[in-house]
């Protein structure tokens, strides 16, 4: 019987202090209740959101009872069957009876954008709907708990009879198979997507660590792989191929016929751009930084087209000067600076293959030099780089610079959110470490046992699969549990991204009130619940997996 860590026993003991300081502590429970992210009605969220979690996972989880009844044991049986019947019955009845609208005008009211949604309360916070778009999400609301419950009595019946027949059937597995990923995909997007206004801040902690956590073990699986690539005999042969034809095709594109500017006119008074003019040259101009410029800086005046930019040095009212084509630029304006340069369709590929082809020769040639695979010095390149870069210059550099370049590389297509680029840059940093976590279970398990399987005639995708991963992980449970929860604590440092987690709440928390003690100890007392917790879980895998051997 697992006994309760000692620590926990330490804070269940001191529990009623600190839920007389978050209750009866004026200071204490407002700085509380800013920081979670309670915001007005968490008492019907939250009641709302425990009711379809309660459906979603009797939907959910009934596989894994399930398994077991099929594997014999008939009250494994009688569980799945009854969490089925109880999945639909609830269905049906928050369907009829019940209301989650407030729960779903709270989500819909943060997926929207207020500047472009009529739905949405201008200059509201937190956002809410108007009362049109609360009428509109509770007629949608209650068409689809209809249709759920419709479709999940459907997809019951196939997976009743899959679970009562003496021979499985497909069409029983599929049914099965929907009931499941039906409810799954609803609660993965409630639980780790959707806005929950009872406990915003918190939930926003939590999703970033568990995001971040994920993409970083994939990544650090990926590394730990690549780290172990065996060299061939004519690798180094192919990559020095491809570093040659990756330098002859960025020489090609920079060999493309250039574009030449001129700046016309005089510098009296504003020169126009054209939109779409590369932004070097636009910078080059109004700093002037070319021969015969000024040292001050110079007004720009943007133009729609260069049409327009010629009619308004013709005008001269506010503009005496343009930037334009050489090509259009008029006969009887003076040209005060000429330029030629590589179009931005053919920049941008040729800096990408000189730059690719310059990586990949240092690691070819270090490659050679010691032996080993391309992509396993890669591998160790970026893990000891990584290792040695703090992780707050990590997360700034991926979620300013990084982010605003890619941006512009792509016309604003690719724009993203503050909280996944905190995820992307923390799961960065972490899968370095977790790579060398996974590199020491994999280089743990015994060599006779990788041999056996390959006499066995196993590929290596199926030794590493089937041999190597489980006892790995069984071996570095502990490790990857610590660091989950470092990941958990380094998620603050995302409210220099304005990130709105359980830190940055306590930081305007705190620049409102003045307060000096009780948001950073509410914070504080917060992520020691939340870590205790996590470690509580990790305590349970390391004995569900018997890591000690005990």
């Amino acid at each position: 019987m697992a006994t309760i860590r000692p620590s926990n026993l330490v804070i269940l003991s001191i529990l009623p202090f600190i839920v007389y300081l978050f209750t009866m502590v004026p200071n204490y429970r407002r700085s509380i209740s800013a920081i979670v992210g309670i915001e007005t009605g968490a008492a019907t969220l939250l009641l709302d959101c425990a009711i379809c979690v309660a459906i979603l996972l009797l939907g959910s989880f009934w596989p894994f009872l399930r398994r077991r009844g099929l594997a014999g044991e008939g009250r494994w049986r009688w569980l799945a069957f009854l969490a089925v019947i109880g999945n639909v019955a609830l269905a049906f009845a928050l369907a009829a009876r019940g209301d989650v609208s407030a729960l779903a005008a709270s989500i819909v009211a943060n997926v929207l954008d207020p500047s472009t949604s009529d739905l949405v309360a201008a200059a509201v916070s937190p956002r809410q709907l108007t009362p049109e778009g609360m009428v509109w999400v509770s007629a949608q609301i209650a068409r689809a708990l209809w249709l759920y419950a419709a479709l999940s009595a459907v997809l019951a019946l196939g997976a009743l009879f899959d679970l009562t027949a003496a021979r499985q059937s497909a069409i029983g597995r599929v049914a099965a198979w929907g009931l499941t990923l039906l409810n799954g995909a609803l609660l993965a997007y409630l639980l780790l997507a959707a806005h929950l206004g009872f406990a915003a801040g918190l939930f926003t902690t939590l999703r970033a660590g568990i995001f971040a956590y994920m993409l970083a073990a994939v990544l650090g699986l990926i590394w730990a792989g690549l780290l172990h690539v065996p060299l061939h005999a004519k690798t180094i042969r192919r990559w020095a191929i491809v570093c040659a034809l990756a330098f002859a095709g960025g020489t090609v594109l920079s060999l493309q016929a250039h574009t030449t500017y001129v700046l016309i006119g005089s510098l009296d008074k504003r020169v126009a751009i054209v939109k779409g003019t590369p932004k070097a040259l636009v910078d080059t101009v109004r700093f002037g930084q070319f021969e015969g410029g000024s040292e001050t800086e110079i007004g720009l005046r943007s133009s729609a087209s260069n049409e327009q930019a010629l009619a308004l040095v013709a005008a001269g009212d506010q503009v005496s000067g343009a930037l334009v084509p050489a090509a259009i630029a008029p006969a009887d304006q003076p040209v005060l600076w000429q330029t030629s340069f590589l179009p931005d369709r053919f920049r941008l590929p040729a800096t990408f293959l000189f730059v690719g082809g310059i990586l990949l020769s240092l690691l070819t040639f270090s490659a050679h030099h010691h032996g080993r695979h391309p992509l396993s010095v890669c591998a160790e390149f970026f893990i000891d780089t990584v290792r040695g870069i703090p992780m707050l210059v990590i997360i700034l550099f991926v979620g300013l610079p990084f982010a605003g370049a890619l941006k512009d590389v792509s016309g604003g297509t690719i724009d993203m959110p503050n909280v996944l680029r905190g995820v992307i840059a923390i799961a960065i940093g972490y899968s370095a470490y977790l790579a060398e976590i996974f590199r020491a279970g994999i280089e743990a398990v015994p060599r006779g046992q990788v041999e056996a399987a390959r006499s066995l005639g196993l590929n290596n995708w199926k030794v590493a699969r089937l041999v190597v991963l489980p006892q790995a992980l069984k071996i570095v449970v502990p490790a990857l549990g610590n660091e989950f929860i470092a990941i958990l604590k380094d998620t603050s440092l995302l409210s220099i991204l304005s990130v709105r987690d359980v830190t940055q709440r306590m930081r305007e928390f705190q620049s409102a009130s003045f307060l000096p003690f009780a948001p950073f100890n509410s914070a504080a007392i917060l992520y020691v619940f939340v870590t205790l917790a996590a470690a509580s879980l990790i305590a349970q895998i390391e004995r569900r997996y018997d890591v000690k051997g005990h």
